[in-house]
């Protein structure tokens, strides 16, 4: 397996093509990226955003460009020598008739060639689709359900709006029997015992007859009666593979598995053999021809067996195995990627985590909670927040997963004697508080044994569960134990306790995933820095041994693995969230700004009775929001700016109201509410309506910008340094102070990041950060360490990672760890938690006399060497420490090396 130096991840659609990605190549080599790593490729759902939605797993989208689009793009990247990392979906795809292999479904149900691709419950009557806007009668009623007859294919469908659903072939018998004449008998009699196999063929049989202008009129005027008949319509609706129901019914009724909430997205069962070809074919001929040398697995915890499906995929890419692949995977608290997974490591979730919690001044907790607490006005138990959002996903969002599981628990309870008095509603209570006591995303128990890691993790969530006293029948927990242990009473029914061993483990993910980063996140605001995926907000964050310990783990579990700072996924941008980190280090100076700016706001807010709009909780958000957001430059006079930043804010606003499920929620939208935030929002960010707060705040967060833009600055030095593979998103090579999705994925300005770049490997070393409000010193840092990383490679994959202690009256204001291989090294030192040092200063740049007596100890494997500064051009003979008050004089952070430069430029890649 051969590892990405770096890699820069691409959102594709939206404008982004293959052939726009082809142009930017000489761009990415130029910065110094080994890799290109793009968003899903195959074909997906008409006027996908993102990709995720596949609806053919081995067709190049055409949107995207096509086989001739992508070649030009591997063409290019060939030119340049820079390599292929593809995000790949095994889990799901669109459910949608625009999916062949779902199409066919629809038609034969059962029969269908594809009937065992997807995770579907064919025990049920009928497959349920939630496509309606109004409950069935309604629609019916209402005309929304209509039927067509395709006359160039022969098809006969339902039609709901643009929506065209393929009718059973048993329709097609009701409707010509009730037509006149021996051609429409004998095709009524044909496609009543039509097949999958000659089905095709009798369609087109019928397209020819439908040539015959009068045959057509009778067919047309029988197809238009039926449709304005609601019974009779009813009636070959009722003969159909499926059933169309209210949207609604989808958390409750629905027969397959989905994606999360999304019943737009059907689960694979990549588990089969022949499931797993059908869906790999395309993939693994782009591998076999060199086309991608690497995959990011999306959603890998949604799979059955994720080990399994592991060994499979790297055993079809045999030709070039190990291959490099990532999953994306969320580690919970104390929870490592497991070493039997042949993967180089995760997408970097656990990594970025580190980085923010070490920025994080942890001495400021009880200050930024009081004030937090002081201007909702009322404490905020986190805890019991999680469990109460996990309870409801799984009552209430995912409640037709639920009851899958108790049916699947209670049958087999009632095979025991000991335990068929378990009634159902005990089993539910109990998988709810289960489900809820986890604390990481799922188990990963398989036919082959529960590992001693599942065994822990169970039995302290099953402790846990009890303990709520939630439950008062405590045999239900120890029942449910032996069946996610597959240790059930009766040896025959090991198969049962693995399928729902299995289909709890697929479960508790989205449990998590929706309650934690889609609802709590959204409720406890008190840092929204520290609400991140994979993040644990209820830690103030973390002392630099925990960062030192994580680090140095890192090095020996997954030194290939990606280290993120920013993806398509996260709640905000990268620099963003180092802006932010920085109220942790003034929590009373935040908290005095917060209530003056309520009161300026004040005339703004919309009172009903005893209920004032925004609640505070959700104010608090608003100003921490539009801080991150805040651009490095905005002039208050300039309308297209401030309305380009309300319009992004209060979409956001929109966004994080409905995720708190609190006053309102996607599928329950309290509208007044939702107006009150919206006017809120826009009004505040309104220079008519509220200019003393504009300035005001304008104001106000200078010393916050600086001080996160060097935040910044040590977050990337440290992306680029640590144990991992860099993975730069789109944009952030400059400052990203984007929000969540769909923000996060706008268009990228690269002619103006393509001229920075020419600046950045030109200009002095001391010249970056005279302009860096334009992200020049992030570029520095980011070309000058590429370039280093390419020229050293072995010593960032393999050099051993080493904690070096500081020493001085602002030791905790700085990190600095070194890599060593053999006789080469290289040394970061990066300020932290310098709010304070920068009192007065214009500039993300600690001026050098503050750090006077404060120095980095070397071990005496490094303190005989002469260090070359790789950012700032200085050579540093040190005589067993560095001093921060010479090694960050020049630039805001300091990264040395053993080997010198010999000139400033960065050597450069193609043209």
């Amino acid at each position: 397996m051969t590892a990405p130096t770096a890699t820069y991840r691409l959102q594709l659609r939206e404008g982004m093509t293959f052939e726009k990605a082809a142009g930017l190549v000489p761009y990415l080599a130029g910065l110094g990226v080994s890799h290109l790593y793009l968003s899903p490729i195959f074909e997906a759902a008409q006027g996908s955003t993102h990709g995720y939605d596949v609806t053919d797993c081995n067709r190049l989208d055409p949107v995207l460009g096509g086989d001739a689009g992508f070649a030009r793009l591997s063409d290019a990247l060939a030119r340049h020598g820079l390599g292929l990392i593809i995000d790949f979906v095994p889990n799901h795809m669109a459910a949608t008739p625009q999916n062949r292999w779902w199409r066919d479904i629809l038609e034969w149900g059962r029969e269908s060639a594809y009937a065992h691709h997807f995770d579907i419950d064919w025990s049920a009557p009928r497959l349920i689709l939630p496509n309606l806007a109004d409950p069935y009668g309604d629609a019916l009623l209402k005309g929304a359900i209509g039927l067509r007859l395709d006359h160039a294919k022969g098809e006969l469908g339902f039609t709901l709006g643009d929506l065209i659903l393929p009718a059973a072939p048993a329709s097609y018998a009701a409707v010509f029997s009730s037509i006149e004449g021996e051609p429409f008998a004998a095709l009524a009699r044909d496609f009543t015992a039509a097949t999958p196999e000659n089905g095709t063929n009798l369609k087109r049989s019928l397209a020819r007859l439908l040539d015959e202008p009068e045959t057509r009129a009778a067919v047309n005027r029988r197809i238009d009666s039926i449709a304005a008949d609601r019974d009779t319509l009813h009636a070959l609706h009722e003969c159909q593979v499926w059933r169309l129901t209210h949207w609604r019914a989808a958390r409750e009724a629905l027969t397959y598995r989905r994606f999360f909430e999304i019943s737009d997205l059907v689960g694979l069962e990549v588990e089969r053999t022949d499931v797993f070809r059908d869906v790999h074919r395309g993939l693994i001929e782009l591998v076999d021809q060199g086309k991608i040398s690497g995959i990011r697995l999306d959603h890998i915890d949604g799979l059955a067996n994720p080990k399994e499906y592991l060994d499979r995929l790297q055993a079809a890419l045999a030709n070039r195995a190990p291959f490099y692949l990532v999953v994306e995977k969320i580690l919970g608290p104390g929870e490592t990627l497991s070493a039997e997974w042949p993967v180089a490591g995760t997408t970097g979730y656990e990594f970025a985590k580190a980085v923010t919690d070490v920025l994080v001044d942890t001495r400021g907790e009880a200050g930024m909670t009081a004030a937090y607490h002081a201007f909702i006005g009322h404490r905020v138990d986190y805890d019991a927040l999680v469990l109460d959002a996990k309870r409801r996903m799984l009552a209430h969002n995912l409640a037709g997963e639920l009851s899958r599981l108790v049916a699947m628990a209670h049958a087999l309870a009632q095979r025991d004697l000991v335990t068929r008095d378990v009634c159902a509603d005990t089993l539910r209570a109990a998988i709810i508080e289960l489900a809820a006591a986890l604390t990481v995303y799922r188990t990963y128990v398989d036919s082959q044994r529960p590992h001693d890691n599942d065994r822990r993790v169970i039995a302290t969530a099953v402790a846990h569960a009890k303990a709520t006293r939630e439950v008062e029948d405590e045999a239900a927990f120890d029942f449910l134990t032996q069946l996610l242990l597959l240790e059930p009473a009766a040896p025959e029914d090991r198969i049962g306790a693995l399928a729902f061993a299995t289909r709890f483990q697929q479960t508790t993910g989205p449990v998590m995933a929706k309650a934690l980063e889609d609802t709590t996140f959204y409720r406890y605001n008190r840092l929204i820095a520290l609400n991140e995926v994979g993040g644990e907000p209820q830690h103030f964050g973390a002392p630099a041994d925990v960062f030192h310990r994580a680090m140095t783990e890192r090095v020996m579990q997954q030194p290939a693995g990606l280290n993120t700072t920013s993806t398509h996924d996260t709640k905000r941008g990268e620099d963003a969230r180092a802006r932010l980190c920085v109220l942790s280090e003034a929590p009373s100076v935040w908290a005095g700004h917060v209530t003056r700016w309520s009161d300026l706001n004040a005339h703004l807010a919309t009172n009903t009775g005893t209920t004032r709009y925004p609640d505070p909780n959700t104010e608090w958000l608003f100003y921490q929001a539009l801080l991150g957001a805040w651009p490095m430059v905005l002039d208050l006079a300039d309308g297209a700016a401030l309305s380009s930043l309300r319009d992004r804010v209060a979409s956001f606003m929109l966004k994080a109201v409905r995720e708190a499920k609190v006053h309102t929620t996607w599928t329950a939208q309290n509208r007044a509410y939702e107006e009150a935030i919206q006017e809120f929002t826009r009004n505040a960010l309104d220079p008519g309506r509220s200019h003393p707060f504009l300035v005001d705040f304008d104001a106000a967060v200078q010393p916050f910008i600086v001080a996160g833009a060097l935040n910044s600055l040590s977050q990337t030095l440290v992306k680029l340094v640590a144990p991992g593979v860099p993975d730069i998103y789109q944009g952030a090579e400059s400052w990203d102070l984007s929000l969540v999705d769909p923000d996060n994925r706008r268009p990228i300005e690269f002619e103006r990041l393509a001229s920075r770049l020419s600046v950045a490997t030109d200009i002095a070393w001391s010249q970056p950060c005279v302009s860096w409000r334009t992200g020049l010193p992030k570029l520095h840092i980011l070309s000058r360490v590429l370039a280093l990383r390419t020229e050293d490679s072995r010593l960032c994959a393999e050099g051993a990672y080493v904690p070096l202690a500081l020493s001085g009256p602002q030791a905790h204001r700085a990190l600095a760890f070194a890599r060593v291989l053999g006789e080469q090294a290289m040394i970061a030192i990066l300020p932290r938690h310098a709010y304070g040092l920068l009192d007065g200063v214009q500039v993300p740049h600690v001026p050098s006399e503050r750090w006077r007596e404060t120095a980095v100890a070397l071990p005496d494997v490094l303190a005989r060497l002469d260090w070359h500064d790789w950012l700032a051009g200085a050579t540093h003979p040190v005589n067993g420490a560095i001093d921060l008050k010479t090694a960050l004089a020049h630039f805001p952070v300091a990264l040395v090396a053993t080997r010198p430069l010999v000139q400033p430029q960065v050597t450069r890649r193609g043209p």
